[in-house]
């Protein structure tokens, strides 16, 4: 059949026509269960009648407005509640269409408050190698992840976007956590406006986290040196690892700005964000009284309203508590396959943010030649479960590693059928 559309790669896709809770039907009524929520977005599963409700409401009563021109009481009121929700008092809400967009309003947003300060040569944003922080240039630029970036280097300039090791779930937090001290002095601390980092590393290198104590530390160093935290929870957040942010089972270390996504409207309409800070809020607009950013979708009615209507379900069928008492399941689940599958080197994750990272069984390192992780993704996909596979984590292109994150509301049947699907594509690989 030809096709009009541009597709993302030259693979044959499968059209999804229908889907509920945590599965999709293709055309031709295969079943799959979507042990990735697409891409960690599906947070509440698919087909509630609720939201789709809320949605309808708001687009027969106001369907757009534009953010230069007026507000709307569904954003307003979305607002308050999601601020609430993350339990961020005082701060602000910016809403867009998607994650990259809401790393782009934040990097913008970083080097505006510096600007508005008179510290003009504050440009640098700090992130860390692996990462990824979304598709926009800015945000690629942001990011280090290899494969991702390297066709559009020449389009960077990669003076503003110095990159730091990532954390060690082994070492002391903040000892680890003084690489960013010792970048910082190296790069001159007066350059740099902003450290970016994913609170649960996502894509490029699956469900990692630092040891206890890295986030205070960082929240102390950069406080040392008037540099902002900015936590990037686009993934992590909305209650995927257990808690609505995942930086806050760090202690009490509060960002200066989040950057928010997927989970936040659950795949139901385009919505990402950028929560800011009472301090930064006020300077910008006791300085020039404007953020000079904008985009024509910022803060849509009906994105919104499905917003709202996505918190309710997370409220009403106490989510976080299901993501973190089931994550911890499955995770016991995940160790289990490890050792029935020892090319699986490790199982991590926090809350149903989970990860396996494969490698050689003998000399317990990544593969010389990566693939199996595209394979294992395949095979998985043949079988009725989506994973979301990855590589690159070590250097750019060795590190194999599956990312899993599945619906909040996965029930424990559910849970059960996907690891023994992962279970299954993994003897497929193998023999």
């Amino acid at each position: 059949m030809s096709s009009s559309v541009f597709y993302r790669s030259s693979a044959p896709y499968p059209v999804a026509v229908r889907a509920e809770g945590p599965y999709l039907w293709d055309t031709a009524g295969k079943r799959y269960l979507d042990g990735a929520s697409g891409a960690l977005v599906a947070n509440i599963g698919q087909g509630r009648g609720s939201v789709a409700q809320a949605m309808a409401t708001a687009a027969r009563t106001l369907a757009f407005v534009h953010g230069s021109q007026f507000s709307s009481p569904a954003l307003e009121e979305y607002a308050a509640r999601l601020m609430d929700f993350l339990e961020l008092p005082g701060f602000r809400f910016w809403a867009v269409s998607g994650g990259s967009e809401a790393t782009e309003s934040a990097i913008k947003l970083s080097r505006q408050y510096h600007a508005e300060r008179g510290e003009t040569g504050r440009f640098r944003i700090v992130t860390r190698r692996p990462s990824y922080h979304g598709a926009s240039l800015g945000s690629l630029a942001a990011s280090g992840m290899g494969a991702r970036r390297e066709l559009y280097t020449p389009l960077m300039n990669e003076d503003a976007w110095p990159k730091l090791s990532k954390p060690d779930a082994a070492a002391n937090g903040r000892h680890d956590a003084e690489t960013l001290r010792t970048l910082l002095l190296e790069l001159g601390p007066e350059t740099v406006a902003a450290f970016m980092a994913e609170p649960v590393v996502g894509a490029s290198d699956a469900a990692l986290s630092p040891a206890p104590g890295y986030y205070e530390r960082v929240r102390e160093i950069c406080d040392e040196f008037g540099v902002l935290f900015v936590a990037d929870e686009v993934m992590s957040g909305m209650g995927r690892c257990g808690t609505p942010l995942a930086v806050r089972q760090w202690s009490a270390v509060t960002p200066d700005i989040v950057v928010l996504g997927k989970g936040l409207a659950a795949g139901y309409a385009p919505l990402a964000g950028v929560a800011a800070s009472p301090h930064v809020y006020g300077t910008v607009m006791s300085g020039s009284g404007a953020f000079k950013h904008g985009f024509t979708y910022a803060g849509h009615p009906v994105s919104a309203a499905a917003g709202a209507a996505v918190l309710d379900v997370l409220e009403h069928e106490h989510l976080l508590q299901r993501s973190a008492e089931l994550g911890t399941r499955l995770l016991a689940g995940l160790e289990e396959l490890k050792r029935r599958h020892p090319v699986i080197l490790e199982a991590r994750g926090r809350g149903l943010m989970l990860g396996l990272v494969l490698g050689d069984p003998e000399t317990q390192a990544s593969f010389q030649t990566p693939g199996i992780a595209a394979r294992l993704g395949k095979a998985a996909f043949q079988r009725g479960l989506i994973v979301y596979p990855g590589s690159g984590a070590l250097d750019g292109t060795r590190g194999d590693h599956v990312l899993l994150g599945p619906a909040l509301s996965l029930t424990d049947p559910q849970a059960a059928e996907l690891l023994s699907l992962l279970d299954a594509a993994f003897t497929d690989v193998l023999e």
